[in-house]
């Protein structure tokens, strides 16, 4: 979501590089952000009138995406940018849907789509809200289903595949739009996330949950090197207990809306950090599903080293240079220890590794082939 959920620079980067990406090969594209009327910001206000369109409008207009964008009200036809008449015409001619989550719903939007692809950008959670929790999470009217949970069908992971067949893909990074970084202003590692996102799940033993139950196991890691660490961090005020303890244990916390508020600040945020420091929700790890942060994928397409807890990626990413995968705080130690030892080195093989891996035209291309549409 960009509009629904605003001022979240980087969910907002988690799709613009589609966008962006798919218009840099050439392609012709419609964004179409469906949003509900409860999510509309202040309460009660006009979609027209409300904050969500005020940062869709900013957002679409700094990269120049107005005219190919709407912000739809679910369930009627009221717009903000293209009117519905000409999406719907629009529509009528696309090749290919790319639906996040499968929020797009609106029939007469999607149904003469030849190819729809569900397109699972929170692998674990979305096969486990189907199977288990028996929430309907709209995978009917799709042709094809995509996950960037490298792992899924593997025996290693324990993401159920709901009797779908599941393609994976890596997350893009348009790397024109994040060029290697220069000067630092956070001299620390650094990350940008949210504490809590949604509710966990209980499955089969497991439990599948948050960024914080994943935190708070490297609680003590500041008091143990010499590095800072800062997070820009939503965690509510009341979550008093955790925020204490972070405070005590040398974390230092700043607004994400601040630093991360809009795709610019996150790009600045970022781009001004040593390294990051990539803590992942319990979900991706107890799933062992393969998952890798988009956000990480910026961290190193700016030259910036990537500290990341281990969901499984190792196994299809290289590690020990530019990149290392932790689970424990031993691990984050050395690491930080292997960082510094020759930190330019690293620099330079963070960004090859973003060239080869996460260049959104190597796998924007490679996701059309895969789903029977790079023609």
């Amino acid at each position: 979501m960009i509009a629904a959920d605003p001022f979240q620079g980087g969910a907002s980067w988690a799709v613009l590089q589609y966008l962006l990406g798919f218009r840099e090969l050439g392609h012709e594209i419609v964004f179409v952000e469906p949003i509900k009327e409860s999510s509309l910001r202040p309460a009660g206000s006009s979609l027209e009138c409300s904050q969500n369109a005020a940062y869709f409008r900013d957002t679409m207009r700094e990269f120049g995406l107005l005219d190919q964008a709407v912000l739809l009200l679910a369930g009627t036809q009221q717009t903000v940018g293209l009117p519905y008449r000409e999406l719907r015409e629009r529509s009528s001619h696309a090749d290919v849907l790319f639906n996040i989550s499968g929020m797009l719903q609106d029939p007469a939007l999607i149904e003469s789509i030849p190819t729809r692809v569900y397109l699972d950008l929170d692998p674990a959670f979305i096969q486990l809200w189907q199977s288990v929790c028996k929430i309907d999470m709209h995978f009917s009217y799709h042709t094809h289903f995509v996950t960037v949970a490298q792992a899924i069908g593997s025996a290693e992971c324990s993401v159920p595949l709901c009797d779908r067949d599941w393609l994976t893909t890596f997350q893009p990074v348009v790397l024109a739009q994040w060029p290697v970084a220069k000067s630092i202003s956070y001299n620390a590692l650094t990350t940008v996330g949210n504490w809590r996102g949604y509710g966990s799940i209980e499955h089969e033993g497991r439990f599948y949950g948050q960024k914080a139950h994943s935190l708070r196991n490297f609680f003590e890691l500041p008091k143990l090197t010499t590095e800072k660490f800062v997070l820009a961090l939503g965690i509510h005020p009341e979550e008093k207990r955790d925020v204490q303890a972070l405070r005590d244990n040398n974390w230092e916390l700043l607004d994400p809306i601040e630093c991360a508020g809009s795709p610019h600040r996150y790009r600045e945020f970022i781009q001004g950090s040593k390294a990051e420091f990539g803590i992942a929700k319990s979900g991706y790890v107890v799933s062992q599903c393969g998952w890798f942060s988009d956000r990480s994928g910026c961290y190193l397409a700016s030259g910036r080293p990537v500290l990341a807890q281990e969901s499984g990626f190792s196994r299809f990413l290289p590690t020990g240079e530019g990149l290392f995968a932790f689970s424990t705080i031993d691990q984050v130690l050395g690491a930080i220890d292997e960082m510094n030892r020759d930190y330019s080195f690293h620099r330079r093989a963070a960004r090859a590794l973003a060239e080869q891996y996460f260049d959104s035209r190597h796998v924007l291309r490679r996701l059309l082939e895969i789903i029977g549409a790079a023609s």
